[in-house]
This record gives C-alpha cells, sequence and structure tokens, in this order.
C-alpha cells in the first residue's frame, strides 16, 4: 500500500526541477564536481479501491551514475477499500502513512546496475469504521529491505525488477517489467506487479511506459488491470516523474 501531505509537496518540488534520466541513458563517465549526486522522484498509483502517492529521494555522495553508498528516504500514503470479515463483512476505509529511511549500496557492470537497501520503516494506519480484528491499527516501527535492479540485454532491450518487504508485513511489493526502445524516446513493454499487507494479496498485469523525456524531466507510467483477495477487479494507473540535481 502507498499520498499525504508530504508525497503532494515532493511531486510539486519534482515538477519544477531539472534534467532526470534512465541507467539506459547516464553516462559512464568520471566522477566530477557537476555530476548530479540527489535523485528526486515521485509518483501515484490509482485502482478502484485505493489511491496513494509517494515522494522521496536518493542521495548518491559518489555521484548518480557510480557504484557506491545510497541513501534512500521515502514518504508514500493514500486511502485505501477492503472488506472486513471481523466487522460483518463491511467496507472499511484504511488511512496509511509510512517514512522510510534505508541505506544501500549501488553495484554497476556495464548494461547493469543493482542497488541493495535495508533500514528503518515506520507506518501509521487508520480505519473508518475502527476495525479491532486488524493488527495495523496504530503506529508501528520495522525494518525494510528493498533491491532495484536494471539490465540491458541488447542496446535496445530493457530489464527492470524491484522488490521491497517490511518486517511489519505491511507494504510488500514486487515488480518484473520488460521493454523495447520505441523511437528512440522510451520503452514500451508489459509488466507483472504483486502487493501484499498481511492477509491482503494483490496481482497485476499491464504495460508501462518507461523513460519518456518531456523537456528536462523524464516521466514513466502503466496501465493494467490488477485482481485481489477480495475477489475484486479492475483497472490501475501508475505514473511517477524524475529529476536529478
Amino acid at each position: 500500500m502507498r499520498g499525504g501531505v508530504g508525497a503532494a509537496a515532493v511531486l510539486l518540488i519534482a515538477a519544477a526541477l531539472g534534467e532526470c534520466v534512465t541507467p539506459a541513458q547516464a553516462e559512464t563517465q568520471t566522477a566530477s564536481p557537476e555530476e548530479p549526486h540527489l535523485l528526486i522522484f515521485s509518483g501515484s498509483d490509482l485502482w478502484r479501491h485505493w489511491a496513494f502517492a509517494h515522494g522521496g529521494v536518493l542521495w548518491s555522495p559518489a555521484g548518480l551514475y557510480h557504484e557506491g553508498f545510497t541513501l534512500k528516504l521515502l514518504h508514500n500514503g493514500g486511502a485505501y477499500r477492503y472488506r472486513s470479515g471481523e466487522l460483518g463483512d463491511v467496507n472499511v476505509i484504511g488511512r496509511q502513512l509510512a517514512v522510510t529511511v534505508q541505506p544501500g549500496w549501488r553495484f554497476k557492470r556495464a548494461g547493469f546496475e543493482a542497488t541493495v537497501f535495508a533500514g528503518l520503516d515506520m507506518q501509521s494506519f487508520q480505519f473508518t469504521p475502527d476495525d479491532p480484528s486488524s493488527r495495523l491499527r496504530g503506529r508501528h516501527i520495522g525494518l525494510r529491505g528493498g533491491v532495484e535492479l536494471w539490465y540491458e540485454p541488447s542496446p535496445t532491450t530493457m530489464l527492470a525488477a524491484d522488490a521491497s518487504v517490511s518486517s511489519l508485513k505491511a507494504g510488500n511489493s514486487a515488480r518484473v517489467a520488460y521493454g523495447w526502445r520505441m523511437f528512440d524516446r522510451f520503452y514500451l513493454g508489459p509488466e507483472v506487479q504483486a502487493f501484499a499487507t498481511d492477509p491482503y494479496q494483490q496481482l497485476r498485469a499491464g504495460i508501462h511506459i518507461t523513460g519518456f523525456k518531456s523537456g528536462e524531466r523524464e516521466w514513466s507510467g502503466a496501465i493494467g488491470w490488477g485482481d485481489d483477495s477480495d475477489r475484486r477487479a479492475g483497472a490501475y494507473l501508475r505514473i511517477s516523474v524524475m529529476v536529478r540535481r
């Protein structure tokens, strides 16, 4: 699960800042004082039973194009709806806010990049009507780990994968996407995605566009179909923007 006020603020900041590109477009050059060290990102995720937004930043002291230490700060939140068996199968509106602070390390090889993170995960949940059966009520602190992969099998194809897991068993996710370079402007291809907040689960399949540049900003998005453990299905829409400083 992943729009609080803080995430909306980062969205506005990201829309106002400068250039960002995918790893496929990053220059493999020697680090210089002009090389960007901050990657600012934000986005939103809409489905018929939820609306979430996120914003955050990656800080790489050695530069965004190079291997080394990376710190990831992320704020996300929003609202979702689920059915509670304990309350007679009624619909409950859940509101979630989360902040994560994850030190990590970026590994780079020709055409390949992997970043591994691990750190603090702070989450807060409120429910209307109140659901005493939910172990997520209130505030929680745990640990979160994640990995992000980017691989270019050829000059015109890409494979991306990421996963994030929390000891709180809330907000776990995984995604795999493949794409072909189109018009030398962006990647287009299929994706599959999964979400889990114990005991809830959702599976998705769709089409993504990755790395579309508009002026000094780079956009990515996806549209597809999701089906969940409450036997509900519907279309989803995801959009994100990245800038580097």
